[in-house]
């Protein structure tokens, strides 16, 4: 069985929701922030951080993308990503990347500022820059769902769930309705779904 590691409002929530859409049974491990873990979370997670995956072969993975994509891969039927021919493939692939490579890490400078500046005054400033990226991102996402109700091909794949969760992860949620509504429309739809709206029950993510 695959055990998560994870917590609320965390990354985790990506992953805890391919596994649930894959119908793929899971033991959910929580990982308390501020409290030593667990050895064997340790030895997953050198860093310390969630998600983290252990899967039934006794092999563990850290960083949610790749969690995302091997689970869509490993249960092509739930339709989590577009097949590898599939016209949507490449879109699919293009905004993994883009969102744990520009959106995550903007948003994380802004929740935990302290980590990239040495210096005890500059904290606003690195806040202020890191929602700055974010905000620049969601733009760049916005403009490509005009007109497309996915991401990725014409139904709903993880890249979409990826992006709803970092855009409740915005200090300022309510803007998304006015500054990107491509994006605060396709929020819509996934927060009606039933799996997600169970899902958002523990980590309250809107």
């Amino acid at each position: 069985m695959h055990r998560l590691y994870t917590r609320a409002g965390s990354g985790g929530f990506v992953v805890e929701a391919a596994l649930k859409l894959a119908g793929v049974p899971f033991e959910r491990i929580e990982v308390v922030k501020g409290i030593e873990p667990a050895a064997e979370f340790r030895n997953i997670s050198p860093l310390g951080q969630v998600p983290a995956l252990m899967l039934p072969d006794g092999l563990a993975m850290t960083e949610s993308a790749a969690m995302c994509q091997l689970i869509a891969e490993r249960h092509p039927y739930a339709r989590l990503a577009p097949s590898v021919d599939a016209p949507g493939r490449a879109d699919f692939l293009r905004w993994m990347a883009f969102l744990t490579s520009v959106t995550y890490p903007a948003l994380l400078r802004e929740y935990y500022a302290h980590r990239y500046t040495t210096d005890a005054g500059g904290i606003e400033a690195v806040q202020a820059a890191a929602v700055a990226e974010a905000e620049r991102s969601f733009s760049v996402v916005d403009a490509a769902l005009e007109g497309r109700d996915w991401l990725a091909g014409t139904h709903m794949s993880i890249a979409d769930v990826y992006l709803l969760m970092l855009a409740y992860w915005h200090p300022e949620p309510a803007k998304l309705a006015v500054a990107w509504p491509n994006i605060a429309r396709l929020c819509a739809v996934l927060r009606e779904d039933a799996v997600l709206k169970e899902l958002n029950a523990s980590h309250a993510m809107w």
